[in-house]
């Protein structure tokens, strides 16, 4: 017989995926556009080299893996267990952790696993309530973690916009929580880890941070690390620390065994090794100097563009930052969140609606926006460009109504684009 012509060889494997599926090719080319004329603002988005995305898209994808390196339940793992002990091995010195997991396929399960390698389903949680900047697998009510778990939250003082330690310890001796999880989707500023500590120590509880966004910064140097604090450290790959969209989680060398068992069985199957293997890669980019000076610049971005908003009278939560995130207050302006991301995502700026503590509107509407200083860092963009974005967000929000206005700020959103370019090289 001749090679491939078999008959269920209906689709030739070297065709391209422009003649495979147009429909899908368009979808992505349009996407590669936007990407390429906006300035992408969400505080949980960035742009991964070209490596990580050779990585994402290699053969690796064809392995099935279930189990850890050594230790699989197929056969033929030999080489993407040298990717997965590349990734383990750069994790825990990128960190300086005693163990560390990266098959989780998302923030949102490494959370799960760290939950349930900790304390059983029923147990109690304390983390950071969503409407004050934690996240929704912190005990929301509609998340797995309010659901499996019985869920107590903590939040911001209505005086100082900051984290509430005193009403955490005061929640901590009332509830006898298993587990205090920390860390934020939404929240500027610091965390006090040995505070946590002592909470968390105080009423026999696990400590858990969720570093998904500040990751990147904490690899870079610029941001405190919460490993030497927490008993486990969850976080994801995608956003400060500009790798792909996945998870992992770092634990104290007591606790890995746990941890390893909860991720695989307990909670999912074979790990996406193409991910892995672009995890590996993205923890070997964080540790360059390269990369410590991307993230301090990531920093100073997020400041020059809080100095702007700020003088431009706009009230920002905690009043500025410490680390890539914003987070706007609109309550006293006449619009929302909603009006807010609509105006700008016109003018080419994404951001997101986002609430902010004690929000009267709904989570659909809000009264706030994030905005992350990350993605366009990457791009190349330095301080004074960060200082004329908030003139143009400021523009486009006054004649937010007045579609020329905002399509003269696209226009120049799209020249600065075309000044720092996302993939030069690429056609697609």
């Amino acid at each position: 017989m001749t090679p491939g012509s078999g008959a269920a060889r209906t689709i030739s494997r070297e065709a391209s995926l422009r003649e495979v599926d147009p429909e899908i090719d368009g979808a992505i080319r349009a996407e590669v556009r936007r990407q390429a004329t906006t300035l992408e603002l969400i505080a949980s988005e960035n742009f991964v080299s070209e490596a990580v995305l050779e990585a994402m898209g290699s053969p690796l994808t064809n392995k099935y893996a279930e189990g850890y390196p050594g230790r699989r339940y197929y056969g033929g793992c030999e080489h993407v267990d040298t990717a997965e002990r590349l990734a383990i091995d750069r994790a825990r010195m990128l960190f300086g952790a005693e163990h560390a997991n990266v098959q989780p396929h998302a923030g949102a399960q490494a959370n799960l696993a760290a939950y349930l390698a900790l304390m059983p389903p029923g147990s109690t949680l304390l983390g950071m309530a969503l409407a004050h900047g934690g996240h929704l697998t912190h005990g929301h009510k509609v998340s797995y973690s309010g659901i499996l778990f019985k869920a107590v939250q903590y939040g911001l003082s209505p005086e100082t916009g900051l984290l509430d330690y005193d009403q955490a310890a005061a929640l901590a001796r009332e509830h006898r929580p298993q587990v205090l999880v920390a860390g934020a989707s939404a929240y500027p500023r610091f965390f006090d880890f040995a505070r946590l500590r002592a909470i968390a120590d105080e009423v026999g509880a696990k400590l858990v941070f969720d570093m998904a966004h500040v990751a990147g910064l904490i690899a870079g140097g610029v941001h405190p690390s919460p490993v030497p604090f927490a008993d486990v450290v969850t976080s994801t790959t995608h956003k400060t620390l500009r790798g792909p969209r996945s998870g992992f989680i770092l634990c104290k060398s007591e606790y890995a065994k746990a941890i390893d068992k909860s991720v695989f069985p307990g909670m999912q199957g074979g790990p996406l090794m193409h991910v892995v293997a672009a995890k590996a890669v993205c923890f070997k980019e964080a540790a360059t100097a390269e990369f410590r000076t991307y993230a301090k610049q990531v920093v100073a971005n997020a400041k020059a563009l809080a100095r702007e908003l700020t003088a431009r009278g706009y009230r920002l939560v905690t009043g500025g930052t410490d680390n890539h995130l914003l987070l706007l207050d609109l309550r006293e302006q006449d619009y929302s969140g909603a009006d807010a991301e609509t105006a700008l995502h016109a003018a080419g700026i994404t951001v997101n609606k986002n609430a902010v503590p004690n929000d009267p509107r709904p989570p659909a509407v809000t009264s706030g926006i994030r905005i992350g200083s990350a993605a366009v860092t990457s791009r190349g963009l330095g301080e004074a460009e960060f200082t004329r974005l908030g003139g143009w967000m400021d523009d486009a929000l006054r004649h937010r109504s007045e579609p020329p206005a905002l399509a003269r700020i696209r226009g120049q959103v799209e020249e600065l684009c075309r000044a720092f370019p996302l993939y030069a090289n690429r056609s697609r």
